[in-house]
């Protein structure tokens, strides 16, 4: 089975304190928020390079397209967050929410099969 990896781009508040964000993603793995079925590993990335330099996202890897799916639904159909995972509603809407330009759910993201 092909490996589902997903890269969410985050867009900081230019007020945020770089450092609260990221102790924030720390303080919810310890958590416990990311431990989703079918969720192999996952980072949290700032750009060194590019053109997303000193900027942060995201990498989701996901067991197979069936647990990817099975989380946010087919990628012609995607659920709507009121059916999201407990745990992943108080990532987004209680933490990384206060942290973004944007609503969580409107983010640059890209899910890619592993070929």
């Amino acid at each position: 089975m092909a490996l589902v990896i997903s890269v969410h781009e985050y867009e900081l508040k230019p007020d945020v304190d770089e450092s609260v964000f990221e102790n924030a993603t720390r303080d919810a793995e310890r958590r416990g928020l990311f431990n989703l079925p079918g969720l192999a590993a996952h980072y949290f990335l700032k750009g060194v390079k590019g053109h997303r330099r000193g900027t942060y996202a995201a990498l989701w890897i996901f067991e197979s397209t069936e647990a990817w799916e099975r989380l946010w639904g087919p990628a012609d159909c995607p659920r709507p967050a009121e059916q999201y995972p407990e745990t992943w509603k108080i990532w987004e809407r209680e933490i990384l929410a206060s942290f973004l330009n944007q609503d969580p759910d409107t983010i640059r993201f890209t899910a890619y099969a592993q070929i």
